[in-house]
């Protein structure tokens, strides 16, 4: 019977120990508010720059040769009018080819600037979990539901490791981001 109640009383601890083994964490906010992520948006910010403003020359370049195909097509010669044409829809397939790879390629470059932000946080969520003797760990972005009185949130620890400022928030990132938009917008 001794045997039994002492059976019993571990099952118990390791129920109640394990209730308090899982944690949350916020990793899109540990991503998004990284320091080295700032660099990373200004670099895809020059790229995207740069890409748009070739895209700019491309379509001027066939609106220029539009606009001179359409004044002087009827005094080309037949011959001189072909030309033309297949020159027009050499500049569109240019074009709608350059859309194609830029798009991926700038998603190409976001995917390089971003991973080795994402593996730090990984590797320092992961940490801390191992170090709180976590049995599970969940990220708040594809949760449902969490009872925050038996889960242990790691979002705190894991910004400090990874140097984002206690006042950085998801929503002033947001703010910043979008004044820069507007700024860029205005510009143009």
């Amino acid at each position: 019977m001794k045997k039994l109640f002492v059976i019993a009383l571990a099952a118990l601890a390791t129920l109640t120990a394990s209730a308090q083994q899982f944690g949350k964490v916020n990793f899109n906010e540990l991503v998004m508010l990284a320091p080295e992520m700032d660099a990373a948006r200004e670099t895809l910010a020059a790229s995207q720059k740069e890409a748009e403003e070739t895209y700019a020359a491309m379509v001027e370049e066939y609106q220029g040769k539009y606009s001179q195909y359409q004044q002087k097509q009827a005094t080309w010669t037949a011959a001189i009018r072909e030309s033309k044409e297949r020159e027009l829809m050499e500049i569109q397939n240019r074009i709608q080819e350059f859309q194609q790879s830029i798009s991926n390629e700038l998603q190409q470059q976001q995917n390089q600037l971003t991973a080795p932000i994402q593996e730090k946080a990984n590797k320092i969520v992961m940490d801390l979990a191992k170090a709180k003797g976590l049995v599970a760990l969940f990220d708040l972005s594809q949760a449902i539901y969490f009872d925050d009185s038996k889960v242990l949130d790691l979002t705190a620890e894991a910004r400090k490791a990874m140097g984002i400022p206690e006042s950085r928030t998801l929503e002033a990132l947001q703010a910043e981001l979008q004044a820069q938009a507007e700024a860029t917008q205005a510009k143009q």
